[in-house]
């Protein structure tokens, strides 16, 4: 399959109007899953409708392009709509992770500037006082403004959206991404990953993360029907899958272990109508690949590289329609340019992207934006190979690398190392402190259901198959990891437990 190559500047419009091609469509855009047994279906029509009302109440409300709003809820319809409609309106929506203590919310809508915040019941206590709060109830409908109205036409770097992502700074940071970009992404993504009318995507991922934004743009520039969950729930995800015959599947690795864990479940849904299960954020194992083909048949895995600043998602197919080996990432899509530096060679070292999904800058972080955008370049700190194919594999973070004992270690090298012991299903690696080598690596691990496994064997499995300086030092089991507000394990609650020593693990 060739690829045609896109206009390399991005696409012009307005993101809000993402599928205007099927706007006047009465098919189901969004079914809500937030009462399993009363789905709550939205046609493209409904919501092309609601998304203006949502505009022209922004604008009635005072606010100008380029102001801020805010977004602190559950997955919902109405997230939806306010995401697109502030766009709509040239004001740029500002998606915030409700799992963040009450502080670094405060710290986001205050950076961000936000002059309305759209809340849940459950969250409004998280909104500071003297920021106008409108609660998804009846303050939404009092604040909707339904009519026609005539989308904001945006210049090459007219922000679109600004998503919040931690890094080295301490404090979450702003991401600036275009209309004009993110046009150019959604179009590449519904393209090279054949989205239609037909397909069924599963969301269960936070819309306040790159995974779930990602979808709802890929599926409804395709006119795909999405099923929107209000968070991960295991049992609710694979009910849903068999009752809605979803065709696409996504979400971080975490999630899909998760799932495999209810077998007993798995069997009795049908899984016949997935084709695609779409997973990123975080490596994945080739055992885990193995173990959801066994219970997906039909479903083509695909491990996705996406980082919020550089495209978001910049690797996919080969144009020349090359299979892509097991745990790859893809290849750089049509209009982005790649490259490796800093590395022992050409085929291995820091990836750097260019593409028009780039960010256009940190908000309020001048310093850091000159630090990880270069000439156009977006330096994402994570280090890959290149096989002579040009695929690309992920081997760690650049901050996540540790030194012990001079010696170099990527905690995702370790993590792949365990998972190859049958009886380990999950495997995460840490750094902690050491008064002689400086740091060594802990090991955090799921046991496969049934499975009998202890420390030393693990530590003598690592010994006997890997490097003696990357074996873990200690090895924690636990029923599940326990997970931050995006869906990935948290890492700082598993630090937590082990230095005040109240580990609640099981014992194995």
């Amino acid at each position: 399959m060739i690829i045609p190559r896109p206009e390399p500047r991005g696409y012009p419009g307005n993101l809000g109007l993402l599928f205007a091609e099927h706007a006047q469509s009465d098919r189901p855009a969004i079914i809500e899953l937030r009462d399993p047994d009363k789905p709550r279906p939205v046609s493209f029509r409904e919501l092309d409708a609601a998304c203006n009302a949502v505009a022209r109440g922004i604008d009635k409300a005072g606010l100008k392009p380029g102001d801020r709003i805010a977004i602190l809820s559950l997955n919902r319809v109405e997230f939806v709509m306010v995401l697109l409609g502030a766009m709509r309106a040239g004001v740029v929506p500002v998606p915030v992770n409700v799992k963040m203590p009450a502080e670094s919310v405060a710290y986001v809508l205050r950076d961000a500037g936000a002059r309305i915040v759209f809340v849940e019941a459950e969250t409004r206590r998280l909104a500071p006082p003297g920021l106008r709060a409108v609660e998804f109830s009846d303050d939404f409908e009092r604040f909707l403004d339904p009519g026609p109205f005539k989308a904001f036409e945006p210049a090459p770097d007219s922000v679109a959206i600004q998503p919040y992502t931690s890094g080295s700074t301490g404090r979450p940071k702003g991401v600036l991404l275009t209309h004009y970009g993110q046009n150019w992404s959604r179009r590449i993504l519904a393209h090279t990953r054949g989205t239609t009318e037909s397909d069924v995507i599963l969301v269960a991922a936070p819309l306040y993360h790159k995974n779930a934004l990602n979808a709802i743009k890929q599926g409804l520039t395709g006119g795909a029907m999405l099923v929107l969950l209000p968070q991960f729930d295991i049992e609710r995800y694979i009910q849903a899958i068999g009752r809605h015959r979803c065709t696409v599947i996504s979400g971080v690795p975490t999630m899909m272990a998760m799932v495999l864990t209810r077998k007993a479940l798995l069997a009795k849904a049908d899984t016949s109508s997935v084709r695609t299960i779409m997973m990123g954020s975080a490596p994945s194992s080739p055992q885990l690949l193995k173990e959801l083909k066994a219970h997906f048949p039909n479903a083509e895995l695909l491990v996705v590289y996406g980082v919020t600043e550089g495209g978001p998602v910049p690797l996919g197919p080969h144009p020349e329609g090359k299979p892509r080996p097991a745990g790859s990432l893809g290849v750089p899509y049509p209009g982005t340019e790649a490259k490796l530096v800093g590395g022992p060679n050409s085929d291995e070292g820091e990836l750097v992207l260019k593409n028009p999904g780039n960010l256009l800058g940190y908000h309020n972080l001048p310093d850091e934006t000159a630090k990880r955008l270069r000439d156009g370049w977006y330096y994402t700190g994570d280090v890959c190979r290149r096989d002579p194919d040009g695929f690309y594999f992920f081997v760690g973070r650049t901050d996540d690398m540790f030194v012990s004992g001079g010696e170099n270690i990527f905690p995702g090298e370790v993590e792949a190392l365990l998972a190859r012991h049958p009886a380990v299903h999950q495997a995460l690696v840490m750094p902690f402190d050491h008064e002689l080598k400086g740091q060594v690596p802990y090991a955090f691990v799921v046991p496969r259901p049934g499975a009998k496994v202890s420390e030393d064997e693990l530590k003598q499995f690592a010994l006997a198959h890997g490097p003696a300086y990357q074996h873990p030092r200690r090895v924690f089991f636990l029923d599940q990891f326990p997970l931050a507000g995006t869906n990935k394990i948290d890492q700082q609650l598993l630090r937590q437990w082990v230095s005040d020593g109240t580990f609640r693990a099981v014992s194995k």
